[in-house]
């Protein structure tokens, strides 16, 4: 049965001074971590369990499976990079059709209440609606991890980025991963270009700023044994197929009390076509 739930979603609003908008994890003492102004808003949350079929990467933007991972500890860097990166690269293969992946990165989070997120081994669920890169971002993501001489035949065809989440442990039931269906966000307005700087570099996201007509969705009680591939860019711009899923976590008023605290793995990989 549908547990649709309503909580409050944190989006993004441009910094009122009209500068560009930034995040800067690595601030030095003094300067803010970022300067969007956060936007706070109620909205209802769609539990689609017995629908996931429903919800694809071409037509919502992000798409739900069922298969277990062999690796199953996720606590060291190495041994995920030399055992869960070529499962999930064969796990995309067949569920998207590409004939190249490329992992460039995961992310390992474990909420731990009432720390904050201070680091790259204390990352915590992400309560802010948002898209991983820009289409610009996306590109740059190529021509960073890819060989020269192989990036403009790659960028000649289909490309994507998909990120591959998963509960690890035991049931996503506190703090949850909701998804914005593409159908119903409007690309040119919905959606801030927010620096991401680094100490050696620039990267650029997406915030979600609020549209009423937003249809967010989750599948409650997500286990590891379950996935959900996000899309966040496509080389796709005709209006053919979904640009991109805006996601978030989010805090469930109706998790149960003692429900133990959310972890999982996301890994962010370049998706090529034939």
């Amino acid at each position: 049965m549908a547990s649709n739930t309503i909580t409050t979603l944190n989006y993004f609003l441009p910094p009122s001074d009209g500068s560009r908008p930034y995040t800067d994890i690595y601030a030095p003492s003094g300067k803010p971590v970022h300067n969007w102004i956060e936007d706070p808003h109620e909205v209802q949350i769609e539990d689609v369990r017995g629908r996931e079929e429903l919800y694809k990467l071409d037509n919502a933007g992000f798409q739900y499976g069922r298969e277990a991972s062999k690796h199953t500890s996720f606590l060291d860097d190495d041994e995920i990079e030399r055992e869960y990166y070529p499962e999930s690269i064969d796990l995309m293969k067949r569920v998207t059709g590409a004939t190249k992946i490329v992992i460039f990165d995961h992310t390992v989070r474990r909420r731990r209440p009432g720390e904050t997120d201070s680091g790259p081994e204390k990352r915590q669920p992400v309560p802010r609606a948002h898209v991983d890169q820009t289409p610009a971002a996306s590109i740059a993501r190529v021509h960073r991890h890819l060989p020269p001489t192989e990036v403009p035949s790659l960028l000649g065809k289909r490309f994507q980025i998909i990120n591959l989440w998963r509960p690890i442990s035991h049931a996503a039931v506190d703090w949850p991963l909701a998804l914005c269906d593409f159908r119903s966000v409007d690309f040119e307005k919905d959606l801030l270009s927010v620096a991401l700087i680094y100490p050696d570099r620039e990267g650029e996201t997406f915030g979600a700023k609020y549209n009423p007509n937003h249809q967010w969705k989750y599948l409650k009680a997500m286990t590891p044994e379950e996935f959900v591939l996000i899309k966040c860019s496509e080389s796709v711009e005709d209006g053919s197929v979904a640009r991109l899923a805006a996601h978030t976590a989010f805090q469930d008023p109706n998790t149960p009390e003692g429900a133990p605290p959310r972890e999982s793995i996301e890994l962010r990989a370049l998706v090529f076509y034939d």
